[in-house]
């Protein structure tokens, strides 16, 4: 792939000073560089990518032997290969689509009983007189649920649902204030069941309900696979959903960690959710490459990031129900291509994931959008928007949310000329040098890239599908660079010093030996603690 590579970095380099504008000369430029589902359309013209670019890219694809690498995924081979696992989140989904196996067994009659137990459970608590629903969980455990919950909150007929992952006492302290613990119940989301963060919240939670009036053996259900510890803390195994070890915690929202979502808005709308992502499933196994959307999004990634050299990637959903998508986004894309060593052992010669961020638009456009349009810095930016919103008597505001989202990608590629900002100062009565010093400030250099994803409506099918959609783009990535998008190697040295550090901490060990910065910080607590 090396020579590839190599044609993508001098095709760069030959293009490099070209203006985005120039390629819309060709009529057909928007409709060649977009690509549709049924219901989204992926609009990716306004980039610097041209038919040569997007042949040679698509090389990569084929040198990579990326739908082989996709066809092992949903076929339950091993393919997470520094653990040993399968990567099956696609069977929490697969609702009709037959017979998935590992290790020659057929997992899906397991995955389709645990959605049954789901969808009882929560008729049950939606039906039971539970007002709030509190999930404690962090990273995956967390901000799936939570990214979603919010995101469909025009379809919430349940109870309110509340979200703790912070190991800070503030984080559980706020949540719990002003809830009534006879009428909540906790959803504690850990694989294992030993999540620091996650059991010292739980621990805090049930003192809290049994201290309130409330009862944890009936209000307390666990997403876990370990039976034995759920038992220990007192959790009916009626109420216990556990999940595969081919499931990792950022790709588990499509099963028991989706739980708290399910019970907000139903069985119904959660099994619609669960038909989006497969149906965004079938899209990315059928569909050529260059009409197939996740590997567009990822060829797009990867020209702007590994070839362009641009270090970050902006988020913008123009939804403000899809706030924490950045968030979501960002453990997605970074924990999972967030490294340095390749699938075969050696180091990576080129940079893997970009730096991912992003806000809800139009608050953006008032705080960061002044450095994405004039700084001196390029700021791939991925727009979301739904043609409809959800509030048929404020259609004015949806006007102008849409007209907010198409200008700012319209400005980014186009910018402003100084001779343009020259004739806006001439025209306010400026003249000779002041009206030049005013003009510079007023020029946007534009030609920086954006792409689109624009659907109908922000539904449960819909959020499915751009969740799946993402998913699959980090697959993608992933398989180009030749790296494992399904382990986290990189979270565990932190969380081992920090079990080392507790004692120190709390005065029950010698911070000797500790460099001196660490020990100077811990002498600090010591002296400042109440």
């Amino acid at each position: 792939m090396t020579e590839i590579w190599q044609q993508l970095n001098d095709r760069e380099r030959a293009t490099a000073d070209r203006r985005i504008t120039k390629l819309f000369d060709a009529p057909d430029r928007a409709a060649e560089f977009s690509v549709r589902t049924q219901h989204m359309l992926f609009d990716y013209a306004k980039t610097n990518i041209d038919a040569e670019i997007r042949a040679i890219l698509l090389e990569l694809v084929e040198q990579a032997d990326v739908a082989a690498r996709r066809d092992a995924m949903f076929n339950g081979d091993a393919i997470n290969e520094t653990e040993g696992r399968a990567v099956l989140h696609t069977a929490l989904r697969n609702l009709d689509s037959g017979a998935v196996e590992v290790a020659g067994e057929d997992v899906m009659p397991e995955v389709l009983d645990t959605l049954a137990r789901m969808r009882r459970f929560a008729d049950e608590v939606r039906e039971s007189g539970i007002t709030d629903v509190v999930n404690i969980g962090i990273g995956g455990s967390d901000l799936g649920p939570a990214m979603a919950t919010r995101a469909l909150s025009p379809y919430h007929d349940g109870p309110r649902c509340h979200f703790v992952s912070n190991v800070d006492g503030a984080h559980i302290s706020d949540t719990l204030r002003g809830l009534e613990a006879k009428t909540t119940l906790v959803i504690v989301a850990s694989k294992t069941f030993t999540t620091i963060e996650t059991m010292t919240n739980a621990r805090t939670a049930r003192a809290w309900m049994q201290d309130h009036g409330g009862d944890p053996s009936q209000q307390f259900a666990a997403l876990s696979s370990a039976e034995e510890k759920t038992a220990e803390f007192g959790i009916d195994p009626s109420r216990v959903f556990g999940f595969e070890d081919w499931v990792g915690g950022r790709y588990s929202l499509w099963g028991p960690i989706g739980l708290s979502l399910m019970i907000a808005i139903g069985p119904k709308a959660f099994d619609n959710f669960l038909r989006g992502g497969q149906e965004m499933d079938r899209h990315f196994r059928a569909a050529a490459p260059h009409e197939n959307m996740p590997m567009m999004l990822a060829l797009v990634g990867v020209w702007h990031n590994q070839i362009c050299g641009y270090a970050t990637r902006a988020v913008l959903p123009y939804d403000q129900r899809l706030e924490m998508l950045p968030d979501y986004l960002q453990q997605l894309e970074m924990e999972s291509n967030g490294k340095s060593v390749l699938m075969n052992g050696e180091g990576s010669p080129r940079d893997t994931g970009p730096i991912v961020w992003g806000a809800a638009g139009t608050n953006g456009q008032h705080a960061f959008y002044q450095l994405i349009h004039q700084g001196t810095r390029v700021v791939p930016c991925e727009f979301l928007v739904a043609a409809n919103g959800h509030e048929p008597d404020l259609k004015h505001h949806h006007d102008l949310l849409l007209a907010n989202c198409l200008a700012q990608s319209e400005a980014l590629m186009r910018g402003r000329s100084l001779d343009e900002a020259s004739a806006l100062m001439r025209d306010k009565g400026l003249a000779g040098a002041e009206l030049e010093r005013q003009a510079r400030h007023r020029v946007f250099p534009g030609n920086r890239p954006s792409t689109t994803l624009i659907y109908p409506r922000l539904d449960p099918f819909t959020l499915g599908q751009i969740v799946a959609l993402y998913e699959h783009r980090v697959f993608v990535e992933g398989v180009i660079l030749g790296i494992n998008s399904f382990d986290q190697w990189g979270v565990e040295l932190g969380k081992e010093l920090a079990k080392a550090l507790q004692p120190l901490v709390e005065g029950e060990a010698s911070a000797d030996g500790k460099d001196g910065s660490t020990a100077g910080l811990i002498d600090y607590i010591h002296r400042h603690r109440d």
